[in-house]
């Protein structure tokens, strides 16, 4: 059985401007959903690595091995990345005695291209979360535009009938409301999400400068900050 006052009367009897409305709500609820959807997936891989990162990288013999660990390609993990570009930024620091970046102590041209790293995952990270923001923010104004011009539509319909009894108004004026909760229904997941997921790349962030900071330590001193020293000399010697 239909329903006289649901969607399907809503698109049947709506003219253009509602129709094109309705269809812009539609691309902003499926666009929103796949940058969600893409996202928390590429969060949970976070995570794992974060783990790996943490703890099981600290427990290779060497560095090179620690990468290996992480995966093979650091396009898919920032701390792959991370290493990769502390460990290059050092190796250019010492075949470029000479030059200006030569110059500068180790600790600070490694402070600064691991800073430059995570500045860039960091892009990488908020990519595409703009557009949430900004479905969150217009959908309810472009269902509430909707509900606007279906009033209007609906009063001019009433008014050339003339017949303005209660039976006559609320089917129309309350199809034109549809527009607005519509409009609601798109951008609270929206807002939802780009909360949820900003606090999740705060937390990989925060994870990424706590392996930033271990690794400056281990490329300047050849340990981890906290590891003792004596353990330090153990590993020399062994080595």
């Amino acid at each position: 059985m239909n329903n006289a006052y649901g969607l399907a009367n809503l698109w049947a009897q709506g003219d253009s401007v509602i129709r094109i409305v309705a269809v812009i709500l539609l691309i902003m609820s499926i666009l929103s959903w796949y940058v969600i959807a893409l996202k928390a997936w590429n969060l949970l891989a976070l995570r794992r690595q974060a783990i790996v990162a943490g703890e099981v990288f600290w427990h290779e013999k060497s560095l090179e091995q620690g990468m290996l660990l992480l995966g093979p390609h650091r396009h898919g993990n920032p701390f792959r990345a991370l290493a990769e570009d502390g460990a290059n930024a050092v190796a250019h620091h010492a075949h470029s005695k000479e030059d200006l970046q030569g110059a500068l102590p180790l600790s600070e041209w490694l402070t600064s291209c691991l800073r430059r790293s995570i500045d860039n995952i960091s892009s990488r990270l908020h990519s595409n979360l703009q557009i949430l923001a900004s479905i969150g923010s217009t959908a309810p104004f472009v269902g509430l535009f909707g509900t606007v011009w279906g009033i209007y539509h609906a009063l001019v319909g009433i008014g050339v009938s003339g017949q303005a009894s209660i039976d006559k108004v609320a089917g129309p004026v309350g199809e034109a409301l549809i527009m607005t909760a519509m409009g609601l229904v798109v951008a609270i997941p929206a807002v939802v999400g780009y909360n949820a997921l900003t606090r999740s790349n705060k937390a990989i962030l925060s994870q990424l400068s706590n392996f930033a900071h271990d690794l400056h330590a281990y490329l300047i001193t050849g340990a981890r900050v906290g590891q003792p020293a004596s353990l330090v000399r153990v590993r020399s010697a062994g080595e």
